[in-house]
């Protein structure tokens, strides 16, 4: 579980990361003020599919953490319910055990906690 979100911030850190780093290297680049600006509104139109990018990729992140958390629930769940049943039948076997040595010896005063 958290291999997967610690995938999902790498991710998000490294298309941050790229993001500011070529910002601030637009910035203090050596170049006239026209051609800046001009890179900055390219890298500007870029923002929204990035941004479309990230957002896709923390859905699929989600997606497979979701399936992954029903998988787990439906193991466990499965463990429990082979658990319950076989605490049923074991019940039932101490009955029945039980059940047998009061009609083996019927005159003895022996109780219930006496055979566990």
């Amino acid at each position: 579980m958290s291999k997967t979100n610690n995938t999902s911030l790498f991710i998000g850190g490294m298309l941050l990361g790229g993001a500011l780093g070529t910002v601030i290297g637009l910035l203090v680049a050596p170049r006239s003020g026209k051609d800046t600006r001009k890179i900055l509104k390219k890298s500007a139109d870029a923002l929204p599919q990035l941004a479309e990018d990230l957002s896709t990729s923390v859905q699929l992140q989600a997606d497979r953490l979701s399936e992954s958390a029903v998988r787990n629930w439906d193991d466990t769940l499965s463990r429990l319910k082979e658990s319950i049943a076989a605490g049923v039948e074991a019940s039932q076997l101490e009955a029945e055990q039980i059940q047998r040595s009061r009609e083996i010896s019927p005159n003895s005063n022996s109780s219930i906690s006496d055979n566990l």
